[in-house]
């Protein structure tokens, strides 16, 4: 059978992805009635599929990728639901690993839209976000594939999150950081408060280390309602040494591999999963765009990590550390940001590690300017002769696999990419042409 599109079918989803952007275009509303009631007319799909729920600052992507992989490593037939895309749209929802297809976005849009037009009639200014659109065509495809698993990563915050219409087998909460405070609130307690929205009543919770403010937060929640909770402190020590170990590199992805232990533990018995099953999807597990390493056209390490706020620069400079150690010289750094309180400290970072920084503009609306951003490049940076430049991806990444910057060849320079998911997204369009043209304009939420 011929996988090639046809342009008649071209034509379609390109029609198709106007109208969800012109939905998205609508902007974000939280809230779960809405979801709620979407679900309803559907027949509510989110209930035939038992499901594990995560939530977190950072940290619950990659979380989420090593629960689907152990799952899938017990033999189990995986949905696995999270967001925002790198590349396509379609990455947001897969079963065993496969993306929904182009075909398959087309149908599910056809089915759908009519749907929420009944609700908008029904309730002028209740028609489901582009992001309920998109839970419900995960809930949908989960269902219709017979999936034995679904693992949800929470959109945004928790409580008022589209996918928080779940009573799921257990909730993760894998971190606690500022980050999104204009809608989660300014102080950690607040925005734990958010997350742990997702605890329902009696349902297991497994809880990552949490800063103490947001702790006491999470744990009054589960107590409150009545769920058992296990906290990654509690069972491993704060030594992350002797955490465990998965196929993402960083220290952090170690804390990332404890909370999916001790998760996969809590639904073990619902799953069939054993100790092998769960040492086997860690050592599996693939996750774009966390510390990976690739290699470009002419030798050059390149490395690709979305750091994008806070909790995450504290991270990337523990890694860039090693990585100066390792290589034995400071690396090129292309960065772009969304918001200057995310670039502060993401900047503060790769100024103590980078010999030139070359800025780059996700295509986002919300994204940093070049001058918002060279005015927080650290003085001591500039001061010892780092050089920071404008650039755009197509310039910065003109052909598959090669980049325009820093020394070229095998002993040239070592460059990271970092900051935004949506840069990241855009760098892997031009580096990887067969993963598909990038759709910046649906990345966002």
């Amino acid at each position: 059978m011929s996988t090639e599109t046809s342009p008649s079918d071209a034509a379609d989803y390109a029609a198709i992805c106007e109208r969800l952007y012109a939905l998205k275009a609508c902007g974000v509303s939280f809230g779960i009635d809405r979801m709620r009631a979407f679900a309803a007319v559907l027949g509510h799909p989110e209930w035939a599929i038992p499901a594990l729920h995560v939530a977190g600052t950072n940290g619950k992507g990659s979380v989420a990728a090593m629960l689907d992989s152990i799952l899938r490593a017990a033999g189990q037939r995986t949905g696995l639901y999270t967001s925002p895309h790198l590349v396509r749209l379609g990455e947001r929802v897969r079963v065993d690993g496969e993306a929904l297809t182009e075909a398959e976005i087309v149908a599910y849009v056809a089915e759908l839209l009519p749907k929420a037009a009944e609700l908008e009639q029904a309730t002028p200014g209740e028609a489901p976000s582009f992001f309920e659109l998109m839970t419900a065509m995960a809930f949908l495809q989960f269902q219709r594939k017979d999936c034995a698993a679904a693992v949800i990563e929470v959109g945004l915050g928790g409580r008022l999150d589209a996918t928080n219409i779940l009573t799921p087998e257990v909730a993760v909460i894998t971190s606690i950081g500022l980050d999104h405070c204009e809608l989660l609130g300014h102080t950690l307690a607040a925005i734990a408060g958010e997350k742990a929205g997702i605890i329902k009543p009696g349902v297991p919770v497994v809880m990552g280390l949490l800063p103490s403010e947001a702790e006491a937060v999470v744990r009054r929640v589960a107590a409150e309602r009545g769920a058992p909770l296990t906290a990654v402190r509690d069972v491993f020590g704060e030594d992350l040494a002797t955490y465990p170990r998965s196929a993402l590199e960083g220290d952090y992805q170690r804390l990332n591999a404890a909370t999916a232990t001790l998760a996969a533990r809590v639904v073990a018995g619902r799953f069939g999963l054993t100790e092998a099953h769960i040492q086997e999807g860690l050592a599996r597990v693939a996750w774009p765009g966390r510390w990976q390493r690739s290699r470009l056209a002419d030798g050059r390490l390149l490395i690709l990590d979305a750091s994008h706020n806070p909790e995450g620069a504290v991270v990337l400079d523990g890694l860039l550390c090693k990585l100066v150690a390792e290589t034995g010289r400071r690396p090129v750094v292309v960065a772009g940001v969304l918001g200057v309180a995310r670039a502060r400290p993401l900047l503060e970072v790769i100024g103590r590690h980078a010999r030139e920084i070359h800025l780059a503009r996700p295509q986002q609306a919300r994204a940093s300017t070049f001058e918002e951003l060279e005015a927080l490049v650290p003085a001591d940076f500039l001061a010892r002769g780092g050089r920071v430049f404008r650039g755009e991806v197509a310039g910065l990444f003109p052909s598959p696999r090669s980049c325009a910057v820093g020394e070229p060849g095998p002993g040239g320079d070592v460059l990271v990419v970092t900051g935004s998911i949506y840069l990241l997204g855009e760098v892997l369009a031009r580096l990887e042409p067969e993963r598909g043209a990038g759709e910046q304009r649906l990345q966002d939420f």
